[in-house]
């Protein structure tokens, strides 16, 4: 299966703005430029851990169109970033045998864009576009009749002599990833056929992952071991894979073993200020400022984000979310709350830090 890859402007690219966080969800720049070349990404339903109830469905999906020998339905695939969405797609397209091209929305801003990826297409290839929901208005347009009746409709000519000129275009299959299902619009969205949800991965599925990666790294590591990244790895595979580098860095400097223990997994984490539920330095001065200051809350989104020097949207969209996964944080009508767990948790470890 050939990748053919236009990505700019990604954005899972970490922003202008400040330091990349090591358990955060997005890509880091050493990570983006060999996203696609990633050789811990699984190439095959059977190697993608993870995500059972859509792996049926998708199966069941790419066996049947293979059978009438169709282009797979589009798919819409959601969910947080960093869970296999565009693994997904490149797995995908290798059980259907057909090329993969990836790009981003960002990279579809003019209609040309568009247009030069649809008429260059071969029949039944697979089109993965990321953040599909900040493609344009008109950019959305051109797609309309292109998913829906494999035409593209263009505009030939400017003012009182323009007409309107169709192509047709082969089948293809058009797979959209977007971490905000909400914000697509209804007629983009409805013509998807397919459309499924990626969930956060529990520990026995991230320690399969870490097993998986270790290998094909050719690293060793202990059942404890893996047990103690999974439990650091904040639900999701590319912080898990992040996590298995950083650790295996600390080893072959700091570490004569060969094979990678608890000891070394703590060392090298602690290192990096990420605890025991995965929280980093970030998550910590968050629930700091509502432990010792506020007393545990409730304190305003827009007072926490002038207390912290940071930007609301970003505290909104990158700290609470896993907070609240993890039951350390209620947002409530009057505010932001920390919930007793989260509390004793910010407290033993501060205190453990401290005896240090």
């Amino acid at each position: 299966m050939a990748i053919v890859s236009s990505i700019t402007n990604h954005s899972s690219l970490p922003n202008d703005k400040g330091a990349e966080r090591l358990v955060g969800p997005s890509l880091l720049n050493e990570e983006f430029k060999l996203s696609q070349q990633d050789s811990l990404r699984p190439k095959s339903f059977h190697d993608f851990v993870g995500q059972s109830e859509l792996k049926k469905v998708l199966e069941i999906s790419v066996k049947a169109s293979l059978t009438r020998g169709e282009a797979l339905d589009h798919l819409m695939l959601y969910g947080p970033p960093g869970l296999g969405k565009t693994t997904m797609a490149l797995v995908i397209a290798e059980e259907l045998g057909v090329k993969a091209r990836v790009t981003s929305a960002p990279a579809l801003e003019r209609p040309r864009d568009i247009v030069g990826l649809l008429i260059n297409m071969e029949p039944r290839e697979l089109i993965f576009v990321d953040e599909i929901h900040r493609l344009n208005r008109i950019s959305q347009e051109l797609l309309y009749p292109a998913m829906e009746d494999r035409r593209l409709d263009l505009t030939v000519g400017k003012g009182t002599s323009s007409r309107m000129r169709s192509i047709e275009i082969p089948p293809f299959t058009l797979v959209g990833a977007t971490t905000k299902p909400a914000a697509l619009s209804s007629p983009m969205r409805d013509r998807f056929g397919i459309t499924q949800r990626l969930d956060f991965y529990n520990y026995l599925e991230l320690e399969n992952i870490i097993n998986r990666s270790a290998n094909l790294i050719n690293l060793s590591i202990t059942e404890d071991a893996s047990h103690q990244l999974a439990r650091r790895s904040r639900g999701t595979p590319r912080i898990a894979n992040r996590l298995i580098r950083r650790v295996r860095d600390y080893a072959e400097v700091h570490s004569s073993s060969k094979v990678i223990d608890t000891q070394v997994v703590n060392e090298a984490l602690d290192l990096h200020r990420v605890d025991q539920r995965g929280l980093d330095a970030t998550d910590r001065s968050y629930l700091g400022l509502l432990v010792k200051q506020y007393q545990g809350g409730p304190v305003g989104l827009e007072t926490l984000a002038a207390a912290l020097g940071e930007d609301a949207t970003t505290l909104e969209t990158v700290v609470e979310p896993y907070l609240m996964q993890i039951g350390f944080l209620q947002r409530t009508a009057r505010g932001r709350v920390v919930t007793p767990v989260a509390e004793k948790h910010y407290l033993l470890t501060s205190s453990n830090k401290k005896e240090k």
